[in-house]
């Protein structure tokens, strides 16, 4: 698994490809009848936002870091709870775990906001669409949320712990160099 995520984290384009083919494999699944080219197209057309966005929030990761390398081993080590040693390589941890908690900030509230939308399309597609879509949207709603909400607060105690740490070993170093 370590060796995709590394894969997956050097070639962001892997990952909108993986992406748009699993999002339209299921919108297939939900709406059969449509043709699978289509919807792939659909897909892509309707993904261009959300991957502007991304590729904006990873250049921003990638100052912070220094490199997309630097940037994967960076996010091995956060993954597994390992404090980096070397100086230059704290002060980037330090700079992606500050900006990606800043980022986080309004997790709960938005949280709140896409069970409420996913919830309504569901609602939505029972009392218009057919029992297919409706168990469909179902089953993608309570999926997807859940999660989102054990992925997000996972990835919140890592961002916390690291913090603590970076901070912790700060703390310490700080008095000795004032010292020396």
């Amino acid at each position: 698994m370590e060796r995709v995520n590394t894969l997956l984290g050097k070639h962001i384009w892997l990952q909108f490809a993986l992406g748009i083919l699993v999002g339209s494999a299921l919108m297939v699944l939900l709406f059969p009848g449509r043709s699978i080219l289509s919807v792939v197209i659909r897909m892509t057309v309707v993904s261009i936002g959300s991957i502007a966005v991304v590729l904006a929030a990873r250049r921003k990761e990638k100052r912070a870091a220094g490199s997309t390398d630097t940037l994967v081993v960076l996010d091995r080590k956060l993954r597994k709870g390992d404090v980096p040693t070397d100086p230059a390589e704290r002060d980037a941890m330090r700079a992606l775990v500050t900006q990606r908690l800043h980022r986080t900030r309004h997790r709960v509230p938005a949280l709140v906001f896409l069970v409420v939308l996913f919830c309504s399309v569901t609602v939505l597609t029972a009392m218009t669409g057919g029992l297919r879509p409706t168990i469909g949207l179902a089953l993608l709603t309570v999926l997807f949320i859940g999660w989102l909400t054990v992925s997000g607060s996972r990835n919140q105690r890592r961002l916390r712990a690291m913090d603590a740490a970076l901070e912790s070993e700060g703390a310490t170093r700080s008095p000795a160099c004032s010292k020396a």
